[in-house]
C-alpha cells in the first residue's frame, strides 16, 4: 500500500479520514502525540500525515529539507503505529501546498469520506488568513488541538471540535539545531526517523 493511501473503514459507513499537515521537518514526537490522540478522541479510521511539497509560508526564513527527504521521515516515523499513515498528495501535486487543494484532491479520491481537518492553536486562530479558507470549512470538520488548561481563542462563525492532547514543547527548530550541535535527540524523534537522517545525511549543517 502506497503511502497516504487511506485503508478502507472495517465497517460499511464511510471512512473518517483526519488531515494533518505540516512540513515535518523533522518529524518528531509531539506530531505523534497529536495524531494518535485526535486518531482516538474522534474515533476516526486514518490520520494521514500529509507532507507539504513548498511550505511557502516558511520560504525566505530558513533552508527547508527537500520534500522527498520530509515524506522518507514521515514514513519511517507512522511505519508501526496504527491507523497513521504518511500522505504524499501535495508533493505529487507540486507547487505551493495549500490545504483546500489537499481537501479537494482528497474529496476525489475518497467521495464517501468524512474528511477532519486537524490544526495546532495558532493556526485555527489564524484560519481566517488562510488561501481558500472558506472551502476548507465548507469541505471539512475542523480540529484544533488544544493543550491541557489552555483554550485558545478561536473565531466563533467556525463549528471547531477541540481535541486535548498532552502539552509537549517539542520545536522542530530546536531539534534541527540539535542535530547541527551534537545535542541528545533521546525521547525527542523516533529510532527509525533517526535512522533515515543518519542515512541521508540530514541537518548536518542546519542553518536557520
Amino acid at each position: 500500500m502506497s503511502p497516504g493511501t487511506p485503508r478502507a473503514a472495517a465497517s460499511s459507513s464511510p471512512a473518517r479520514l483526519g488531515l494533518f499537515g505540516g512540513t515535518f521537518d523533522p518529524p518528531h514526537v509531539g506530531h505523534l502525540v497529536t495524531a494518535v490522540n485526535v486518531l482516538h478522541s474522534l474515533r476516526l479510521d486514518q490520520v494521514i500525515l500529509m507532507v507539504n511539497n513548498v511550505a511557502w509560508q516558511k520560504q525566505g526564513t530558513r533552508r527547508i529539507t527537500p520534500a522527498a527527504d520530509r515524506l522518507a521521515m514521515v514514513v519511517a516515523a507512522v511505519e508501526d503505529v496504527p491507523g497513521l499513515v504518511a500522505g504524499r498528495t501535495e508533493i505529487d501535486h507540486g507547487g505551493d501546498s495549500f490545504t483546500a487543494d489537499t481537501l479537494r484532491a482528497l474529496r476525489v479520491e475518497h467521495p464517501d469520506a468524512e474528511l477532519f481537518t486537524i490544526v495546532g492553536d495558532d493556526a485555527a486562530a489564524g484560519l481566517h488568513s488562510w488561501t481558500r479558507s472558506d472551502e476548507v470549512v465548507a469541505s471539512s470538520h475542523l480540529v484544533v488541538v488544544d493543550r491541557p488548561g489552555d483554550p485558545v481563542d478561536l473565531p466563533d462563525d467556525i463549528d471547531w471540535i477541540r481535541v486535548e492532547v498532552p502539552r509537549l514543547e517539542v520545536s522542530s527548530t530546536d531539534l534541527r539545531r540539535r542535530f547541527s550541535d551534537g545535542r541528545p535527540l533521546d525521547y525527542l524523534v523516533t529510532e527509525p526517523v533517526l535512522d533515515v537522517i543518519a542515512q541521508r545525511g540530514l541537518y548536518s549543517g542546519a542553518d536557520e
